[in-house]
């Protein structure tokens, strides 16, 4: 058996998004729930720790961190209606942010092989100098560019599976030879970012779209015949998973066709990639019950050999 850390905080519950909002505290208890049923335990608690300004410095202005703060300490409605934060938002994002990096510490070290982080807010579409779709930072790109500065990481690879192309986390990679960022997404869909044709200055940029409808055999030969052979080119060091679970059927912010049981699939394939050095970051999934089964079979695959 593989070991396997989990990070979760209960201040991510304090992340209040506002009635009816699909990115709800509720996401959190449907995951302990599901594996609570599934009988699944971590075998190693991630240490609760907020990221350093500097860790967010590395991939964000200093406008935007200010003006997060600002806001989530104001209390005050943000510009953008679908990205909203209040006075426990901060915390949570901090958090979140400085588990990722918890989380790598800990696979670094040797104390387990993998780890999965069940946080919010999510972070994939936060740009250097922008929020957007739920996301106040990137805490993917936080957790790759710590590893590439402080975590002795010479390639990091981020695979990102959420339905919906991860535009923040390519906004801040794109020409950085040493981080290699694989999206696949739902296209044309949004944020309308995400086209095939835009690779980076190295080739570090894939973007495999995936049409309107698409089951999980379609998905699972976009990793076997896409996404691994170019990360096998990469040779990293590390893999990070924006692990998005809304191409489920059941999700209702996306039209794809996967089941629970796709997301262990999935995980299988690629859990060799960097020898097994992986820290799974959770990004969306919005219908309940499919999280939660998604996210089970998730951890549960992290934790075979």
């Amino acid at each position: 058996m593989a070991r396997t850390a989990l990070f979760h905080c209960e201040e991510s519950e304090g992340h209040d998004t506002g009635e009816g909002h699909p990115e709800a505290p509720a996401r959190m208890g449907a995951i302990r729930h599901a594996m609570e049923a599934a009988g699944l335990r971590p075998d190693i608690q991630v240490e609760k720790k907020q990221a350093a300004f500097d860790d967010l410095a590395r991939c964000h202005t200093h406008d935007h961190i200010g003006q997060v703060q600002r806001y989530c300490s104001s209390g005050e409605p943000f510009p953008d209606p679908d990205t909203n934060m209040g006075p426990g938002s901060w915390e949570a994002a901090m958090l979140a942010a400085g588990g990722a990096i918890e989380s790598c510490k800990l696979v670094l070290s040797g104390a387990c092989d993998n780890a999965f982080s069940a946080t919010r807010p999510p972070g994939h579409h936060a740009e250097r100098n922008k929020v957007m779709g739920f996301c106040l930072f990137n805490n993917v790109a936080i957790a790759a560019r710590w590893l590439r500065a402080e975590g002795g990481a010479k390639r990091v690879a981020i695979l990102d599976w959420d339905v919906h192309h991860g535009n923040g986390t390519q906004d801040i990679t794109y020409n950085d030879d040493n981080i290699f960022y694989c999206s696949i997404h739902e296209y044309p869909h949004y944020p309308g970012t995400g086209h095939p044709a835009e690779h980076g200055k190295k080739h570090t940029n894939l973007n495999v779209c995936m049409s309107v409808d698409c089951g999980p055999d379609a998905w699972i030969a976009a990793l076997e015949e896409d996404v691994l052979p170019a990360f096998e080119n990469f040779d990293p060091d590390f893999l990070l998973i924006s692990a998005g679970f809304d191409a489920h059927q059941l999700d209702p912010l996306a039209s794809q066709r996967l089941e629970s049981e796709t997301y262990k699939d999935m995980t299988r394939i690629v859990k060799k990639v960097a020898d097994g050095r992986i820290v799974s970051l959770l990004e969306g999934g919005y219908q309940l019950q499919a999280l939660g089964e998604s996210v089970a079979y998730h951890f549960h695959e992290l934790q075979q050999d």
